[in-house]
């Protein structure tokens, strides 16, 4: 779930079958007896006639049928619609009744949009604004979880090659871990052109290692020397060889992250 302040209402955002559905209960929780709003505005003729085209359009078990006998009635004085009876006679998904902590009626963005406009066009723009913004976070977020995900991926791959390759059977624990270091130490001096604890020395004021100051570009270049030295340990290439290679390959890869401008925009 997700929030959003519109105009001082806290909205909550739902996901239904990956599709964002909006609390239409939250946008009318400040209004004076503005729970009534909302099957108000599904008594209207127009609305009603608005959910039905979005429903044909995207839901494959919608009962036109129910629905032709609902938009024939609607408009009448006597005409009474309560959104769980819409939903039970239509087999509708624009529009979920949530019962628990986060319950309310919750309707599609695009229906939500619609019963913005209705109660306000004022309201409408800045949920808009809000919920857009909320979008763009997401989109960075999704971005960074990858990138962290990756990179989790290449680490694998690298310290399976090296468990693979470098590491001797039955080996005291602390020899392998040294053998890991050894080898981090490898992209390091390709990379930064140091060792961790060189790095350490150099810095004692500050937490962390080497790798948690780098930025964009050599966090790039490390998944990818990962990959590489990862491909030279299986091949048997030997270290000192590597490294050299490494390091050309950090250098010329460099340059190029260093110029491109979709890197300089997530800087």
């Amino acid at each position: 779930m997700s929030k959003i302040n519109v105009e001082g209402s806290e909205i909550s955002i739902i996901a239904i079958d990956d599709k964002d559905y909006i609390s239409l209960t939250d946008m009318v929780r400040n209004i004076e007896n503005g729970l009534a709003l909302i099957e108000k505005w599904l008594r209207n003729k127009n609305t009603i006639e608005f959910l039905g085209i979005w429903e044909e359009m995207y839901n494959p078990d919608f009962n036109s049928l129910e629905f032709e006998g609902i938009k024939n009635e609607a408009g009448l004085n006597r005409f009474v619609l309560s959104v769980k009876q819409w939903v039970e006679k239509t087999n509708s998904i624009g529009i979920v009744a949530k019962a628990g902590r986060y319950g309310g009626t919750y309707a599609h963005k695009d229906i939500a949009f619609e019963f913005a406009s209705w109660v306000s066009p004022y309201f409408k723009l800045y949920l808009i604004k809000e919920f857009e913004r909320l979008k763009e976070e997401e989109q960075k977020k999704l971005g960074w979880d990858i990138k962290r995900n990756l990179a989790k991926i290449n680490y694998r791959i690298h310290t399976d090659a090296i468990k693979n390759n470098l590491i001797p059977e039955k080996l005291p624990k602390e020899k392998i871990n040294f053998i890991y270091a050894n080898e981090a130490d490898i992209l390091n001096m390709a990379l930064f052109g140091m060792t961790a604890k060189e790095w350490r020395n150099e810095n004692p004021n500050l937490k962390g290692n080497i790798r948690d100051y780098a930025d964009i570009s050599q966090l790039v270049c490390l998944s990818n020397l990962e990959n590489l030295n990862a491909v030279f340990i299986n091949e048997g290439m030997k270290q000192s060889n590597r490294l050299e290679k490494l390091n050309s390959v950090a250098i010329e890869q460099m340059k190029i992250l260093s110029e491109a401008e979709n890197v300089k925009k997530l800087k």
